[in-house]
């Protein structure tokens, strides 16, 4: 055999190791068992050699292009009339590519934080579920969770079809809506799941929607492109310093003659934190234990619980029922997530599930400060976000340094960098830019939890990422619907202001926008886990909104009874509804409730208005303080009133973290939250 000469050998070498699209590619999410929209216009994509011709087919559906100079394609397949089996999509340039099992029906893209996210696995009746799970028609694309500061071409992923095996990690609310679409319209459905937990709308919007932002993000690149160059730096200079001035941390006592769950603390001080310890007569330099005993309700015990710490100064040990959880110190800082989701020092460490325990737990911290400041700040001071640490703890000492000589700061530790996935734009970037044009019907979005604290700028910021999204797939009118927060923390015994309810105002407030819809979910939430396991009925509330909207079944009920209006009359205030509420009902509440569903503790529900046939409503004067109130229903309107109101001006319904209400229409469909006022929310004017 004749060897080709170097000079060729060498061109073959550099023509593999070369840059470039020899061959013909298409991204991940066309792969083995895809769903592909029933439609004239389905794009198909990829990459090929520049210039090269492209054929893509689908069984009877055929389409040809060339790839752009820049070696990309994209062409459409009419897929109107395609049938129910599968088949196989073949892409033919210099290479040929077969996709197996491909069907043609409805696909939608479900988004979000933690409740999007949540799988089937963790909701009602899942096993049960899952064992009659098998269909064929039912099937979702996981994009794998990625974050970037620049958009992706591409993103990971692939698909599953529903299957005993496979189900129980659907989402369950992208699952029971796929579902039941199927059984409506007997056709395929698709899912392309693409949620991330606990994140901000922020991460999942283009920079082009918040140019305020792109400030801050390129900001927090450089910061965490600078990191571990600041953290090295800071450890050099604080081993230094602490040799220089002995300021070196040391072991007096074993930490269980601190942290202990069972021990005499008759010679410990009581103190007050957040706060400095120097001020309340401990020592400033050394190491001082805290702790206090931290009450779990029974709904809480066995999961996991993340403890909000402040920021202790300088270095801390955190210790739970006498076992570590965190830390942080010259050597292991990076360990830390900060509490806010932002660069800062607060500190957020998480107990495991299984060291939950129902009652009484301790939480004890050892703060080593070197330098005079020992004490603890506190922006974020609680457990599990509900449960509040501040308040009267104990203290003792370990052991005390001598003070500074030359008052000399130890130097300044870089602040914490947030998750990845909290960064504005990373999320959308990573796991939303590289869907599109992927053929979709529409968009469902469940998140919102994440973006309480700042709820009335949540109603722009929402209308701002379904107009990009839409944008994105150049489809204009593309139905967004989405799931209003549900129910959740502790129920209020007396009306007043809430956060939550604030957001969902602003859910409300921004279907405004054409081709949207909410599904209220005011009465299926859980006041102990923020993630209810109730996701079927929220999935059919969704398919409801979709069945009407977006398919054509006008005569499908699919919102619950929808405020228009107020006026006084003497004492009482009248409420009007749109027509298109349907008659009111008076649902009938249980005397009884579960806190969490997944536990068989049940606590007596407590009406707030105990005479009143519909419960929720609050009423206030002139002076804006709220009390709760009767209200009755009077043919298409509800009067509503209380006795300690004489001249009403406003009216609140189920405006409350968790409110008790039971306002529906004849659909069995819930009432949202509404008020009223025009009174100034707590959240105004906070921005980013």
């Amino acid at each position: 055999m004749r060897l080709p000469s170097p000079a060729v050998f060498a061109t073959l070498l550099a023509s593999l190791a070369a840059p470039g699209f020899a061959d013909v590619t298409l991204p991940p999410i066309f792969s083995d068992h895809a769903v592909l929209l029933k439609s004239s216009k389905t794009p198909i994509w990829g990459t090929a050699e520049p210039g090269e011709e492209i054929v893509a087919k689908l069984g009877t559906a055929t389409s040809t292009t060339r790839a752009t100079p820049q070696g990309k394609w994209q062409l459409e397949l009419n897929l109107e009339n395609a049938g129910l089996g599968s088949g196989e999509l073949t892409i033919q340039g210099k290479n040929r590519i077969v996709v197996s099992d491909v069907v043609v029906g409805e696909v939608w893209l479900c988004s979000g934080q933690s409740n999007m996210e949540l799988p089937l696995s963790s909701t009602e009746r899942a096993q049960e579920e899952a064992a009659g799970s098998a269909n064929h028609s039912l099937r979702e694309f996981r994009v794998e969770k990625e974050a970037s500061p620049v958009p992706l071409e591409q993103c990971k992923g692939r698909w599953f079809v529903a299957s005993p095996a496979t189900a129980l990690q659907f989402s369950a609310i992208g699952y029971y809506f796929g579902k039941g679409l199927n059984q409506e319209l007997g056709r395929p459905v698709g899912l392309i799941h693409s949620s991330w937990g606990g994140t901000a709308i922020e991460a999942w919007m283009p920079s082009a929607s918040l140019p305020e932002l792109r400030q801050r993000n390129e900001a927090m690149q450089a910061a965490i492109e600078g990191y571990p160059r600041r953290m090295a730096e800071f450890r050099e200079a604080y081993r230094t310093w602490a040799t220089e001035h002995g300021r070196q941390d040391r072991t007096a006592e074993a930490p269980e003659h601190f942290a202990a769950v069972d021990l005499s603390t008759d010679d410990w001080k009581p103190v007050t934190m957040p706060g400095s310890l120097a001020a309340q007569g401990l020592p400033g330099n050394g190491a001082v234990w805290v702790r206090r005993v931290v009450k779990i309700p029974p709904t809480r015990a066995n999961q996991y619980l993340p403890l909000f710490v402040g920021i202790p100064h300088i270095f801390d040990a955190v210790y739970w029922n006498g076992e570590k959880v965190g830390w942080t110190d010259p050597s292991s800082s990076s360990l830390v997530t900060p509490a806010s989701g932002s660069c800062s020092l607060e500190r957020r460490y998480d107990v495991p599930g299984p060291k939950v325990k129902a009652g009484d737990n301790v939480l004890a911290i050892r703060i080593f400060s070197p330098s005079g400041d020992a004490g603890i700040e506190a922006p974020y001071f609680c457990a599990a976000w509900n449960i509040p640490l501040g308040g009267t703890w104990l203290a003792k000492t370990e052991y005390q340094l001598p003070p500074l000589q030359d008052n000399s700061k130890a130097p300044v530790m870089p602040s914490f960098l947030p998750a990845k996935q909290s960064n504005p734009f990373s999320l959308y970037n990573a796991m939303i830019h590289s869907l599109a044009p992927y053929g979709i019907r529409g968009f469902l979005w469940y998140q919102g939890e994440a973006n309480a604290w700042k709820a009335d700028l949540y109603r722009s910021e929402l209308q701002l990422l379904i107009a990009h999204w839409r944008k994105e797939w150049k489809q204009d009118n593309a139905p967004f619907y989405l799931c209003q927060l549900a129910n959740f923390q502790a129920k209020a015994a007396t009306p007043g202001e809430s956060a939550w309810a604030e957001l969902r105002e602003s859910q409300s407030r921004a279907i405004e926008v054409p081709h949207t819809g909410v599904a209220v979910l005011i009465d299926i939430g859980e006041q102990d886990d923020v993630h209810p396991r109730n996701k079927k009925e929220a999935a059919d509330r969704l398919l409801r909104i979709a069945l009407n909207q977006t398919y054509g079944k006008s005569n499908l009920p699919f919102k619950g009874p929808v405020y228009e209006s107020a006026q006084r009359e003497g004492k009482r205030m009248r409420i009007h509804f749109a027509a298109s509420s349907g008659p009111l009902v008076a649902k009938a509440l249980p005397e009884t409730y579960q806190p969490r569903s997944a536990l068989p503790l049940t606590l007596p529900l407590v009406k707030p208005s105990p005479k009143s046939e519909l419960q929720g409503f609050a009423i206030c004067g002139e002076d804006h303080k709220w009390k709760w109130a009767d209200a009755k229903i009077d043919g298409s309107t509800i009067l509503v009133w209380s006795d300690e109101i004489e001249t009403p001006v406003a009216v609140r319904y189920a405006w409350a973290d968790n409110p008790t209400c039971n306002l529906y229409n004849d659909a069995g469909l819930p009432a949202s939250p509404f008020r009223t006022d025009h009174f100034p929310l707590t959240s105004e004017g906070r921005r980013f």
